[in-house]
């Protein structure tokens, strides 16, 4: 049984995926197809709850507290990159072109190939560090050895 859900899921996410990837040169075909399958789910999904008996009130309540326990009631209905583009002023992701978004990866990547080159140098320079910490303590331990052998022969000298 468990074999048969990993294959379901397999297949789906490979679907989902192919699907995806087609479908996001075509937006508006995009929105219609994805409009159509959340209208369908939300229809069996409130004829269920009408077999159920729920009222209005219980069913709004219900839900509520389900999306806000969830998390997903700002993000589904406002969505996560709407308010982050309109906390920044900038335009809806939908709203730019093919050009504007490849700027902007292209501007993330360089940012991304800068960073680490800064986490490269540092971790240059702690190994740097590392290594004269070392040369440090055998140095440390090197004094304090001969130290040690002459405080021995001191003491070992009969009088």
């Amino acid at each position: 049984m468990k074999n048969l859900y990993r294959k379901i899921m397999h297949f789906f996410d490979k679907f989902e995926d192919h699907v995806r990837g087609f479908l996001s040169h075509y937006p508006l075909w995009y929105a219609i197809i994805g409009s159509f399958g959340i209208v369908h789910l939300w229809r069996g999904i409130w004829h269920l709850a009408d077999d159920w008996g729920w009222s209005s009130y219980s069913s709004t309540i219900i839900g509520l507290l389900v999306l806000l326990g969830t998390g997903l009631l700002v993000s589904f209905f406002i969505g996560d990159n709407i308010l982050i583009t309109g906390l920044k002023g900038e335009r809806k992701r939908v709203e730019k072109t093919e050009g504007e978004i490849r700027a902007e990866e292209a501007e993330i990547s360089g940012r991304f190939n800068e960073m680490k080159k800064h986490i490269d140098h540092i971790e240059k320079r702690l190994a740097d560090l590392k290594l004269c910490v070392s040369e440090t303590d055998n140095i440390h331990t090197s004094v304090a050895t001969k130290e040690k052998n002459a405080n021995n022969k001191d003491n070992n000298v009969v009088v």
